[in-house]
């Protein structure tokens, strides 16, 4: 029995993917060289692919600048509140609303940095929060 399942075992996870993993690692080095992923240690290879997991979630307060905003400004102060308030998960969700990923590149939180806009409209209850993921920029309405 033993010798049937670590066959099986081998064939599930090994022989049976081997022709598709040749054709994508095939694919993969051609636009990334393996000798430039040498160069990385598998702990920072793994946070150049993923980026960060863990997220200090005041020092991404610290790093957003305003527009139309003060820091001390009311929906400011509640935004920052609600925000602090939310699980892990909701506060990655709003991470992938602003930037498209739930995770911070691997150039790290200190570099990450996004602004928080008034979009200045005539009747800002009509609006709803929005994003522009390019420009890590927050509309957020009064």
């Amino acid at each position: 029995r033993k010798e049937f399942v670590d066959l099986y075992v081998n064939y599930v996870f090994n022989e049976s993917i081997r022709k598709p993993f040749e054709v994508f690692m095939r694919g993969f080095l051609r636009g990334c060289p393996a000798r430039k992923w040498k160069m990385f240690l598998p702990v920072e290879l793994q946070t150049v692919l993923e980026g960060h997991t863990k997220i200090d979630w005041h020092l991404l307060e610290k790093n957003v600048t305003y527009r139309q905003y003060g820091m001390l400004d009311q929906t400011i102060r509640n935004f920052w509140t609600v925000f602090h308030q939310l699980p892990e998960e909701k506060k990655k969700m709003f991470l992938a609303f602003l930037s498209g990923s739930d995770r911070i590149p691997a150039c790290g939180l200190e570099r990450f940095k996004f602004s928080i806009v008034d979009p200045q409209v005539e009747n800002p209850d009509e609006l709803y929060p929005s994003a522009n993921t390019c420009s890590l920029i927050l509309f957020l309405p009064r």
